[in-house]
């Protein structure tokens, strides 16, 4: 059985946990999913016990600070394994056609000769394309355009071992011409940026967010039996949890999740 490993559950603006992104562990390797905004993600790595060396294979959704700039440390880090001789095979680094000059000229602007000189060669960038399906870690993964109304962004959905699909919405509301990717997913990963009740406070909807009742709203509306609700505001961490999941149980009625950064989550 997949797990889920949840490195961060935060929006962009957190304090008080780390950015959202995560991984999908199948047997001793993972798919990994964004690196948030920086070199927290080396801390949660050790303290999640993922290993740089069971990493081959990451996705970069879209180019906000969030969730690219944490890639840079990685390149670093696993450049600096290649180096020492304790990485084997080549990180594969999946991104929109858009994202490739992105990422190479954070790369360039910020890592050594040593490092960069495995760009192309065992660190590779591949451009993927709305529709594109490839064979990661033996899965099928579909990638797809969410038709971002701010910078472009690619969700995806694999197909699980036991056949059931696991979808990522990225980091916006879900857009109807992305429903043929979504409907019929068992497991969805929807951003909720905060409480129905909270957003004249955070003004999600003038950040191109959704509220938790408007994601569970629409996981009803597309029979998702399971759905995982983050990218959040941090403001009351110790209370996310429980006044998350009470707003979005009034109006979903399936599995729902709201997790904290560090856990894992069988699929």
């Amino acid at each position: 059985m997949e797990q889920l490993y949840v490195f961060g559950t935060g929006n962009a603006a957190v304090s008080r946990c780390y950015n959202t992104c995560f991984a999908l562990r199948m047997e001793d390797e993972f798919f990994m999913v964004d690196a948030g905004g920086g070199n927290g993600i080396l801390r949660i790595l050790e303290d999640m016990n993922v290993p740089f060396e069971a990493i081959h294979h990451l996705f970069v959704t879209h180019e906000h600070t969030d969730h690219i700039l944490g890639v840079v440390w990685m390149v670093r880090m696993i450049g600096q394994q290649i180096n020492k001789g304790k990485y084997e095979g080549t990180l594969w680094i999946y991104c929109h056609n858009g994202l490739v000059e992105t990422i190479m000229t954070l790369c360039r602007l910020t890592l050594q000769n040593k490092v960069l000189k495995w760009i192309g060669d065992r660190i590779r960038i591949i451009p993927v394309s709305d529709g594109e399906t490839r064979e990661i870690l033996g899965h099928p993964v579909t990638f797809f355009d969410i038709h971002s109304t701010k910078a472009p962004q690619f969700g995806f959905n694999i197909r699980l071992s036991d056949g059931r699909i696991l979808s990522c919405a990225g980091d916006e509301p879900y857009q109807e011409r992305c429903e043929t990717y979504i409907r019929g997913s068992s497991w969805l990963l929807h951003e909720a940026f905060c409480l129905y009740r909270d957003r004249e406070t955070f003004q999600p909807y003038e950040k191109h967010h959704s509220t938790v009742k408007d994601a569970c709203i629409l996981a009803e509306r597309l029979e998702i039996p399971n759905l995982i609700l983050w990218h959040t505001e941090d403001k009351n961490l110790a209370a996310r949890k429980r006044e998350y999941t009470k707003e979005g149980k009034q109006y979903y009625h399936g599995n729902l999740l709201v997790p904290d950064d560090g856990e894992i989550i069988s699929l």
